[in-house]
């Protein structure tokens, strides 16, 4: 943590007092989040850590207040302290507001967890930050690793937003200082006295400038000594080299950072300008020139499949004939093509020859005219660059011929490295290859699209070709019966339709259609024939790019149209495990619609999706599970997954832990296939729960989210809630419950409330002081997790032990739940209904603190709810509120009585069963009497009496008892009088 604060923290100073303070920007707000989940953490993942003693304590100015610590503190006068303390009898925090102290992380945890603004008392806690030193040896050595561990995954986090924002290419900087360090010295053959970094640490992204520099595009600093200047400080950015107003240290002043001169291409260009020994004597000692190997083009273009059968033949002739000359001179004169060679060699064609040549010029004097025939090379790029700008130029003048070899030579540069993609780009040679495809040469295309195929893996390619409208070029050459050239075409759409305008785009033009038509190939033999292969290969390119396409809801049904489904599930029998996953991935990713669900059950696929989890290929095996999860969803299908043995192969899945997508998507699946109780009978004979629980900790989230969806569907099976608690199940449970990832909570809640059911489990949870931890969860932003939270809080306050003392001690409980009472979610307003029902239940010490709160006006402004869940909570809510005080009254003060009586009149039972308790309880109020018999109660209360059930039943006519008893009252009153 502590380079995190230092190399990656952005400090302001004070002018007054002259002390550090965090900076209010976006990085330093990342910082915060990070450290405070691990302090928040720490005391539940690693609590013999979190005791270790600081030397110092940490002291700030803090918001809180003796009143705000309660329970296991001491109170004075003078503040609040610990009941822990160190060996020298000092407590381990001390409260004398404005000012606290903490000597351990367990205590800092628990402070935080009271603040209402904990980022603040973190900022204000981390600008007094001191050094600590624990005295047991192992747990120190245990807290600096997790220190270390935290101080890694900060670093990682800031460099992932700067990533976001700015993109960096290091790789060219580094490679020139690199270069330039080698021609260092204090001999006459060097250019520079020295060049060094100003920092030494390097981030992991290749940059040495803070983290606040790099998102001005700034990389490294550098100091040079020139033989002729004074030292020159200079600023490596982005944009290009410049020199600064002197950063000498890795913490400079903003003021040194400023530029003070032009921005130049390269730290070269500019000590060429700046120092006029480094200019003479650059063109004799080039730290940038390099060797080029010999491309032997004619090996290339044959593998490249560019040169026609008889242009073989008659290079094999050329060849044989121009077999004494070396290497460097072979050049297009040497092999046929569209000019004879006998004729002169034309500037473009010369200059292709010196960009295929492996030598360098013989001399300077050949170099300084090849320098002045062309003013326009840059000497100063590296040459592979300087060799890539010159072949852009021959591929956009130059003819047919000239156009294929550029291609091949193109070809045999590492095009996947994104400088050369993204100088592909900046040089134009994007838009002249996106032009050949709307040409008539069927070998220029082929050549253009090769490239395409490499280069549309980078993001930023994708989306130029995009702009220029290269996906209307790219669709049309579906329709060329060719199947190499539908293939190249097939899979570069693959790579470009990987964000939304690109799909559209693709839908619009009639890609959808073309990529249909090209799945209509039915390969049931493992040997095929040439021709077949070809056909093969484009068939599986085209599902590719449906693959790419599928993710747009749009093109799903676009695909479904076009009759893609049974073609998808014909080729989804073939056995060619390369064809099999692209098409597999496209069911996977259209499965989450219903209409493809039933399609794929009616076509007879999911035999053949659950016979593919017995694959040798693990991607393969991935994606059909994934297909499985999502297609688990209906019922007939987890049936039929059953029928045939797919819960055997799923466990199967389990023993293969170290692929964590493989391990993702089998545990997806059978959380969904365990839905059906009798898959999880079927699970259960090969030990299946026994493995979910193991895999519990040390996995990433999307296995932990699928693992614990799993025991939840487990559990609701009697046995199998013993199982799970004697297994540490239960402890891997609530120690998840402090983790952000909102899936995995609201998974989470819901399974640790059907354990909560099991009394030997509700022990352990108690134990863990699991209680706290879900009702924390009631803070979270997340409704899902609200509501997820509080259902789970109704098992485990109906089977604790001492609950609603211990609900009364968490403080803030009470003032949560009235809080949300004023959400507009149904689901969280049900779920808090049903806990406060829970907590008022025989509780009148609960209902007290509720009401004095305002719980009364609340509920009764929620009776208007036409859902029924909410309905039914909400009025087992009333019901146990009334039983304190004047509540009665003041609900029918509030309006509640005459929409409870249309509760009653509901087609669902179980909201007649709570409302006639509400109902009850109101009749023992004389106004609500008159209000319950003014609005038609008594005919669907008369109904109810002879109800099944006996409580109901009871209830109903001791409503109707109470109204009939204030009539026959009023009645003998009249005659009195």
């Amino acid at each position: 943590m502590g380079s995190a604060l230092t190399r990656a923290a952005q400090w302001t100073s004070s002018s007054a007092s002259g002390s550090r303070t965090l900076a209010l920007t976006l990085l330093n707000q990342t910082l915060l989040s990070e450290i405070l989940q691990f302090v928040e953490d720490v005391k539940s993942l690693h609590p013999q850590s979190a005791e270790v003693v600081f030397e110092e304590p940490l002291q700030w100015r803090t918001a809180l207040q003796t009143s705000d610590l309660q329970a296991g503190y001491k109170i004075s006068d003078s503040g609040v302290q610990s009941e822990q303390q160190d060996s020298s009898g000092r407590p381990l925090l001390l409260l004398s507001p404005p000012h606290v102290s903490v000597s351990c992380f367990s205590l800092l945890s628990e402070l935080l967890y009271l603040c209402e603004d904990k980022e603040a008392e973190l900022r204000a806690c981390l600008e007094e930050i001191d050094k600590l030193r624990g005295k047991d040896r192992n747990a120190k050595v245990q807290l600096l690793q997790l220190l270390q561990r935290l101080n890694k995954q900060i670093l990682d986090k800031v460099l992932q937003q700067i990533s976001e924002q700015v993109h960096l290419h290091t790789s060219l900087m580094k490679n020139e200082l690199d270069s330039l360090m080698l021609f260092c010295g204090d001999d006459d053959r060097s250019l520079l006295k020295s060049l060094r970094y100003i920092s030494d640490f390097e981030f992991a992204n290749g940059c040495r400038a803070p983290p606040h520099r790099q998102l001005l595009g700034e990389m490294a600093y550098v100091a040079v000594e020139t033989y002729d200047t004074e030292p020159l400080y200079v600023s490596c950015s982005s944009r290009g080299a410049f020199l600064n107003k002197g950063v000498k240290v890795y913490e400079a002043d903003d003021n040194d950072y400023e530029q003070t001169g032009e921005t130049f291409e390269d730290l070269t260009s500019l000590l060429k300008k700046k120092s006029c020994y480094f200019s003479q004597n650059i063109h004799k000692e080039d730290p940038n020139r390099q060797q080029l190997r010999n491309p032997e083009p004619l090996t290339k273009w044959r593998e490249n499949g560019l040169l026609s059968d008889t242009r073989k033949s008659e290079e094999q002739k050329s060849s044989s004939a121009e077999k004494g000359k070396s290497k460097a001179e072979f050049s297009l004169s040497s092999s046929p093509g569209r000019y004879s060679p006998q004729k002169s060699r034309t500037p473009a064609r010369s200059r292709l020859k010196e960009a295929l040549s492996e030598s360098s010029p013989e001399s300077e004097e050949e170099e300084a005219e090849q320098l002045e025939r062309h003013p326009e090379t840059n000497a100063d790029l590296p040459s592979e660059q300087l060799r890539l700008q010159k072949l852009i130029k021959y591929l956009r003048e130059g003819d047919q011929t000239v156009t294929v070899l550029t291609m091949c030579s193109l070809m045999e540069l590492d095009l996947k490295q994104e400088t050369y993609q993204l100088a592909i780009r900046d040089l134009g040679g994007l838009d002249v290859l996106l032009n050949i495809l709307d040409t008539k040469e069927m070998r220029c295309i082929i050549g253009s699209l090769k490239i395409l195929r490499v280069i549309s893996h980078s993001a930023q390619i994708q989306r130029s070709m995009v702009k220029m409208k290269g996906v209307q070029s790219l669709v049309p050459l579906l329709d060329i019966s060719l199947p190499e050239l539908q293939a190249l075409a097939a899979e570069t759409l693959a790579n470009v339709a990987k964000f939304r305008k690109a799909r559209r785009t693709v839908r619009h033009c009639g890609g959808i259609d073309k990529l249909v038509r090209l799945l209509d190939c039915a390969p049931t033999s493992s040997s095929l024939s040439p021709r077949e292969e070809l056909d093969v290969e484009a068939a599986r390119c085209g599902a590719l790019a449906l693959w790419s396409c599928s993710r747009s809801s749009r093109n799903k049904e676009a695909i479904r149209r076009a009759g893609g489904i049974p073609l998808l599930g014909r080729l989804l029998r073939s056995p060619h495990v390369n064809m099999l996953i692209p098409v597999t991935g496209t069911l996977q990713e259209c499965a989450s619609e219903e209409s493809y669900r039933n399609a794929v059950r009616s076509e007879g696929m999911i035999k053949d999706l659950v016979r593919n989890l017995s694959s040798e290929n693990q991607e393969l095996q991935m994606h059909s599970a994934s297909a499985i999860f999502k297609c688990a969803e209906d019922e007939k299908t987890r049936d039929l997954i059953n029928q045939y043995r797919g819960p055997q192969r799923l466990a199967l899945l389990l023993s293969k832990p170290e692929n964590k997508q493989l391990l993702a998507a089998a545990t997806g699946a059978i959380w969904k296939c365990s839905i059906s109780p009798k898959n999880v009978t079927k699970f259960q004979e090969y030990r299946v729960l026994e493995k979910l629980v193991s895999l519990m900790s040390e996995q990433p989230e999307e296995v932990l989210v699928n693992v614990v969806a799993a025991l939840g569907e487990f559990a609701k099976i009697q046995e199998n809630r013993a199982v799970i608690g004697q297994s540490g199940g239960i402890e891997k449970l609530v120690r998840l419950l402090t983790g952000r990832n909102q899936a995995l909570l609201v998974n989470v809640t819901r399974t640790l409330g059907i354990c909560a059911t099991d009394m030997k489990n509700m022990a352990i949870i108690d134990q863990l002081d699991g209680l706290r931890l879900v009702w924390s969860l009631l803070k979270n932003p997340s409704p899902e997790v609200q509501s997820s939270a509080a259902w789970a809080l109704c098992p485990i306050i109906q089977n604790g032990k001492d609950v609603g003392e211990s609900m009364r001690r968490l403080i803030g409980g009470f003032q949560l739940l009235i809080k949300l009472l004023k959400s507009t979610n149904n689901e969280v307003l049900a779920s808090v209904c049903a806990v406060i029902a829970k907590i008022t239940e025989d509780k009148e010490e609960n209902v007290a603190l509720l009401t004095d709160y305002g719980v009364v006006p609340l509920l009764a402004n929620l009776t208007s709810t036409t859902d029924e869940c909410l309905r039914r909570h909400l009025a087992e809510a009333i019901a146990y509120c009334c039983m304190w005080s004047q509540n009665r009254t003041a609900f029918g003060k509030a309006g509640a009585v005459a929409p409870l009586v249309r509760y009653v009149k509901s087609d669902n039972s179980q909201v007649h069963e709570t409302t006639v308790v509400a109902l009850y309880q109101l009749s023992k109020d004389v106004d609500n009497c008159i209000s319950l018999h003014s609005n038609g109660v008594i005919q669907p209360l008369l109904e109810l009496m002879g109800h099944d059930n006996e409580d109901v039943a009871f209830m109903a006519a001791g409503c109707v008892r109470n109204i009939r008893m204030l009539a026959n009252a009023n009645k003998f009153s009249k005659w009195i009088d």
